[in-house]
């Protein structure tokens, strides 16, 4: 039986890619540097600091990955403090809210930095539907590595075999897969060239997960 699911942020629950492609963009300018589409699209769904990492090693940098990612953040808040039109993906609240009333436990698992699940979950008023939130920026390893969702499971009390993921990119679908936790992939139209053959399930709308569509899974 499927008793909780957990989310992932950037291109699930908000349209944040864009934003994070212009700071990322903002950051290559500003440093000198210059990206590949292909190389950009292979970040999709990895921290920061490691992002910045391969880039510091790739490039040759004399600055440190540390201030890449500053760069790279100052950029982001820019954007996100100044764009009316940044919003939760289409459908997502309602599925949120549905779970949550169904009583399911609801873990955020994000690459992101706590300051920018904060600042998005307080932007959306969030924090009342979720049980725990874990950033994969403060941990050892970035997806594709499955330590933040073993973490999530742990969290959640109960066994993977009674957890759900839901991602966006190829990077988050191989760490949900490593964890060996049933994996959704949300098929957006804002996550770019990403490869969903790993997941268990591919979806284009919320609609098609929820209860009790998707409880013969568990």
């Amino acid at each position: 039986m499927l008793k909780a699911v957990i989310f992932d942020m950037d291109g699930v629950i908000v349209d944040s890619e864009q934003l994070h492609y212009k700071a990322y963009h903002e950051m290559y300018n500003e440093i000198g540097i210059n990206i590949t589409p292909a190389l950009h699209d292979s970040f999709t769904g990895k921290a920061t600091l490691p992002i910045c990492v391969e880039l510091c090693n790739q490039f040759n940098l004399s600055k440190k990955p540390e201030e890449l990612v500053g760069i790279k953040r100052k950029h982001f808040y820019r954007f996100f403090d100044n764009d009316p039109d940044f919003k939760l993906i289409d459908g997502v609240f309602d599925l949120i809210n549905h779970y949550h009333e169904n009583k399911l436990k609801l873990i955020l698992a994000s690459s992101a930095s706590i300051s920018n699940i904060k600042k998005i979950f307080n932007r959306f008023d969030l924090d009342c539907y979720f049980n725990f939130k874990i950033s994969g920026a403060e941990l050892k390893a970035s997806k594709p590595h499955p330590e933040i969702f073993i973490n999530a499971v742990k969290a959640s009390g109960f066994s993977k075999k009674e957890c759900m993921v839901i991602e966006d990119s190829t990077n988050g679908i191989k760490a949900a897969k490593g964890a060996d936790v049933f994996c959704v992939a949300y098929d957006s139209v804002h996550s770019r060239n990403q490869n969903y053959s790993l997941a268990n399930l591919v979806i284009k709308d919320f609609k098609e997960i929820r209860l009790p569509l998707i409880s013969h899974f568990f």
